[in-house]
């Protein structure tokens, strides 16, 4: 693929030099020559044989991105599953607390 893309860039860029160094040519036309023959069909055509490309790293990276996302509800999911495991000592969970203030009541 790249080697029809150089080889065509290098076709349209000897155009553009002979249109650049002939008589009845201008350095104008050599570089529109250049660019409307050369630059612009062949970042056309290089964006379109590229497409498969992108679109295999596009499915790459979203297929890891979902293997990362799986992974994290994992681990999550393990962790709420080792938080909620009852305590098997038998003691409650926190002594009864003495009481230093005693409750605000309406005056009789």
């Amino acid at each position: 693929m790249y080697l029809v893309l150089i080889a065509w860039l290098y076709v349209t860029l000897m155009m553009a030099v002979a249109e650049a160094s002939s008589p009845t040519g201008t350095l104008f036309g050599a570089i529109m020559t250049f660019v409307l023959y050369g630059l612009l069909p062949m970042g056309i055509v290089g964006y379109i044989m590229g497409t498969p490309s992108r679109k295999r790293a596009i499915k790459a990276r979203e297929m890891a991105e979902q293997a990362a996302y799986e992974e994290a509800q994992a681990r999550k999911s393990e962790e709420a599953a080792a938080s909620a495991a009852p305590d098997a000592s038998g003691q409650p969970p926190a002594a009864a607390e003495h009481r230093s203030v005693p409750p605000v009541r309406k005056e009789p």
